[in-house]
């Protein structure tokens, strides 16, 4: 079944709206309710989590409860081995609902999970914090013909042209002397030509200050992200965006994510890391949960209707001896490995920033051939996590 992102969206909001009873440690303890050990509510499930055949994935679901009960997962009786019942079932749909039933005083329980077909062995590359090429064009615009004649850009095309490389880019609205308003629109139909490689999101109104939308409420958010998107659409198309993108350092409260949400954006990438117990570039996600997120690669809250994928490697903050050595001790995990996400920030690029790094092309080129050599295929993520 192909379902598109309004059906994506219709779909998880009736789960918000109660099909979903259990799932991570916050369900009840209440006699018959039934703890999901794996999968969980949400997850996004890959041929790495069971076996392919006919057509269908089959997964092993795992309930965490007592002894001595009976159970059916989907129809299928469960059996209890290793202190868990479980069950293996088909999941022949994108969206797919598991049903737990059982006699006596057991609740009929149910969660929703994805099986993601055309997820496995892919990449994304994405740039965070950009301006300043479009500044650049901006100020060229009477002596550049193509827009790749900015450095950077056509740095970025050159990626592209060698290893086939999807690009996204987030961009403020405006930095000093320039804001999106300014950009010209006379390379529109260059922007689009290239829009089967190359993507424009918002990420914020600026680079200041540090974590701007940490408290930052449902309006603030959504009147940003729309004048970053009016701005796009206008001096590049429609055919430039899409549902992904991810936030200035990716940390909102959920009124501020719902505004993204709203705005089209219901898939976010973060670093989805702990530090002293506590989630940083996390958006709203609390310390369970983006645990689970740091453990699968991807999560899709239900409630929200809102998707989290962890970036893996952030580029810059690696020497360029260890790219390859990182990705490596990354690919050791297949499940969290299945999709990789590369990342690099666009300041670093310039030799006039206080932090330039004169190795960012070799950086950039060291990460994407190790995918390349790795097998993995360059996509863009909602072609991955949508169908």
């Amino acid at each position: 079944m192909k379902t598109n992102r309004r059906d994506f969206i219709r779909l998880t909001g009736a789960a918000g709206a109660g099909l979903i009873v259990a799932g991570f440690t916050s369900c009840s303890d209440s006699e018959g309710e039934i703890k999901f050990a794996g999968p969980v509510d949400g997850d996004m499930l890959t041929e790495f989590d069971g076996i392919v055949k006919d057509g269908n994935l089959y997964t092993t679901v795992k309930l965490a409860v007592p002894e001595g009960m009976r159970l059916k997962v989907n129809g299928i009786k469960a059996q209890f081995s290793n202190g868990v019942y479980q069950a293996e079932i088909p999941l022949t749909e994108y969206r797919n609902v598991i049903e737990i039933t059982g006699r006596g005083s057991v609740n009929r329980q149910s969660i929703v999970v994805y099986w993601l077909k055309n997820y496995t062995n892919k990449y994304r590359f994405s740039l965070d914090d950009n301006i300043l090429f479009l500044k650049d064009i901006h100020v060229n615009s009477s002596k550049y013909v193509s827009i790749f004649e900015n450095a950077y850009l056509g740095f970025l095309k050159e990626v592209h042209d060698t290893y086939g490389t999807k690009i996204h880019i987030n961009i403020y609205y405006q930095t000093e002397g320039f804001n999106l308003s300014d950009m010209t629109d006379k390379y529109k139909d260059e922007w689009r030509s290239n829009s089967d490689w190359l993507r424009l999101s918002f990420h914020a109104l600026q680079n200041d200050p540090d974590k701007p939308y940490l408290n930052a409420g449902y309006d603030q958010v959504k009147n940003d992200c729309e004048m970053v998107k009016r701005e796009i659409r206008r001096f590049a198309g429609d055919e430039l965006m899409g549902p992904v993108t991810t936030l200035h350092w990716g940390e909102a409260k959920v009124e501020g994510c719902r505004a993204l949400r709203d705005s089209g954006y219901n898939a976010l990438a973060g670093y989805y890391n702990l530090e002293d117990g506590k989630p940083v570039v996390s958006y709203y996600l609390d310390a369970e949960k983006t645990n689970h997120v740091t453990e699968r690669s991807i999560w899709c809250d239900n409630k929200e209707g809102i998707i989290h994928k962890k970036i893996h490697l952030v580029i810059n903050n690696s020497p360029l001896n260890e790219i390859a050595q990182r990705l490596d001790e990354i690919k050791k995990d297949k499940i969290r490995s299945a999709f990789i996400d590369l990342m690099i920030h666009e300041q670093y690029f310039h030799p006039d920033y206080v932090d330039y790094q004169p190795d960012y092309r070799e950086k950039v080129m060291a990460a994407m051939k190790w995918a390349t050599d790795n097998g993995y295929k360059p996509s863009f993520l909602s072609d991955c996590v949508f169908s």
